[in-house]
């Protein structure tokens, strides 16, 4: 199979270099992600995986992109949970860098696989590729909870906590991508393909808003995720190398929980998880309800600034008010 796709985009990039004047196309918008891969897979008619499927919301390719939604963003999408109902997708299909909503993933495993109450003792500097990331004030040598750090990566996006979870769960963290693309596939992200456990830039780590509205509702089925993202702020507590107790203040990177933005009226806040890098620019994914009790999940990627980030979302949780 992997052979057979490999000489598919060989010929498809041949017809595209050969014929300047064709349409251009998109290797990442052709096929629903979730009945993709389990076609793939021959395993499609399993009554599980019927199951699975009637609790997500199925987007057709040719309508990945509703005609009369005007965005200046990547990539938005628009799901209520509760009917499985899209409300508005734009270019869903398409090809993104997650940044920091990579985090997801990596809280989603460590939810399936880690112990909270464990400790861990760096016994390593983390090193990020880039110099300017958030990190948290850990350090070698410091003694700090598996929960604790959970709630650090995802309350202040502290790209270092996700390097420590991914080496506690895997060894390195090369070892932990693996985990995450398999753990991908297994909820139909087939268009996701991850080398790091934070989401700083890398031209080979990638996603759609689809496949990230899959992984954004696999977590969200995790209460601990759900209040952990729901809060407004934190303070960690950890033991430097002394013995001595240490403590790191933080607020959360949503701005709507800050209040920094406000929540459009009859919309109930919970949280998610926001993203930002040069290349992917900002991005958000939220899950909130409305006052009937409805739940939806409201993604935004590629906004040009925090300010345009926040106006796109607030358009699309506006939607979700009757």
């Amino acid at each position: 199979m992997k052979r057979k796709r490999l000489i598919l985009t060989v010929i498809i990039a041949v017809v595209i270099l050969l014929c300047p004047g064709c349409k251009k196309v998109s290797l990442f918008g052709f096929e629903d992600s979730y009945s993709d891969y389990y076609n793939e897979q021959e395993i499609e008619k399993r009554s599980d995986l019927k199951g699975m499927a009637s609790d997500l919301a199925v987007i057709s390719p040719e309508d990945q992109t509703d005609p009369d939604y005007d965005s200046d963003d990547y990539a938005d999408l628009l799901i209520n949970d509760t009917d499985n109902e899209v409300l508005e997708t734009y270019r869903c299909f398409e090809k993104i860098y997650p940044a920091s909503t990579t985090k997801i993933m990596t809280a989603l495993l460590t939810l399936e696989k880690g112990d909270f109450d464990d400790m861990i003792t760096l016994d390593h500097n983390i090193v990020l590729s880039d110099d300017e990331a958030v990190a948290s004030t850990l350090t070698k040598g410091n003694t700090v909870s598996v929960d604790e750090v959970f709630h650090t990566m995802l309350i202040k996006s502290a790209n270092d906590c996700a390097v420590i979870l991914a080496e506690y769960l895997a060894g390195s963290e090369e070892d932990f991508a693996d985990m995450m693309n398999r753990k991908a596939k297994e909820l139909g992200a087939t268009h996701t393909h991850f080398v790091n456990s934070n989401g700083l830039h890398d031209d080979d780590h990638y996603t759609t808003a689809y496949d990230m509205y899959l992984i954004f509702k696999a977590a969200m089925k995790y209460d601990k995720f759900v209040n952990t993202v729901s809060m407004k702020s934190y303070e960690m507590t950890y033991k430097n190398g002394a013995g001595q107790t240490v403590s790191e203040y933080m607020q959360s990177s949503n701005h709507y929980l800050t209040n920094d933005y406000p929540v459009p009226e009859g919309v109930i806040m919970y949280g998610g998880k926001t993203g930002t890098t040069s290349a992917a620019r900002s991005c958000l994914v939220l899950m909130t309800e409305n006052e009937d009790g409805e739940r939806f999940f409201s993604l935004v990627f590629g906004a040009r600034s925090k300010l345009d980030l926040y106006r796109s979302m607030t358009n699309l949780l506006e939607k979700t008010v009757k």
